[in-house]
């Protein structure tokens, strides 16, 4: 008897080393995990950000711009409002200094100044295309119709985002050197311009509550 208990006792001492404490068993755990590669949150990109702003299917803001002209040695100031409604209306309405309109429906862009009104195909005024293509691509989240137009970038998450525009096409760029919008959620805030002679504007658009434009879509 006291032979076998002391055999039992040898072998609970060979036993000891190869069964690891707590603190081992955490250390082990802690090193396992440390090795792994760390899986990156995915990127907020052009898809979500669409997809977000296409939530809203219409909307009106007011917006107030500022133009910095090379030729000019003051800063231009318009302001007025804009509204849109999915998949492709967009208006803007100059209220200051002079009443002006533009409306576009498709690849139809109506132009009225007072009682004179005008209509031609979007596509045959390049430089009204590349701006209104940017902005009401945005507005309404038209995703494809960013991407035809431009190489996109975005940067931020869906709380505060900016997306930046570049056109695709060379005759394009003439026109327009590239865009930037930015804002919060799905809402557009301000929109830059800048012409490849330096020339820039930027518009800060203002939301109108959708509780104060209920039953009433952009004016056509």
């Amino acid at each position: 008897m006291p032979m076998r208990l002391e055999l039992r006792g040898v072998l609970k001492a060979l036993a000891a080393p190869l069964l690891p404490s707590a603190a081992m068993l955490v250390a082990m755990l802690v090193a396992i995990l440390g090795s792994m590669p760390a899986v990156a949150a995915a990127a907020f990109d052009l898809t979500q950000l669409t997809q977000l702003l296409a939530s809203k299917r219409a909307g009106e803001a007011t917006f107030v711009e500022t133009r910095e002209v090379s030729v000019l040695d003051r800063t231009v100031t318009t302001s007025g409002r804009l509204s849109f409604e999915a998949p492709d209306t967009f208006v803007r309405e100059n209220l200051k200094p002079l009443r002006e309109r533009v409306a576009v429906v498709g690849n139809t862009l109506t132009m009225s100044r007072g009682e004179r009104s005008r209509s031609v195909a979007l596509d045959s005024v390049p430089e009204a295309a590349v701006i209104i293509e940017a902005i009401r691509g945005t507005l309404t989240g038209n995703r494809d119709a960013l991407q035809r137009v431009f190489d996109t970038s975005v940067a931020g998450n869906a709380e505060h985002w900016t997306l930046d525009l570049v056109p695709r096409e060379a005759r394009l760029r003439t026109q327009v050197s590239s865009v930037r919008v930015t804002g919060r959620r799905a809402e557009v805030r301000e929109m830059q311009v800048v012409m490849p002679d330096g020339d820039r504007s930027t518009m800060t658009i203002e939301p109108i509550a959708a509780a104060a434009t209920s039953g009433s879509g952009p004016a056509r």
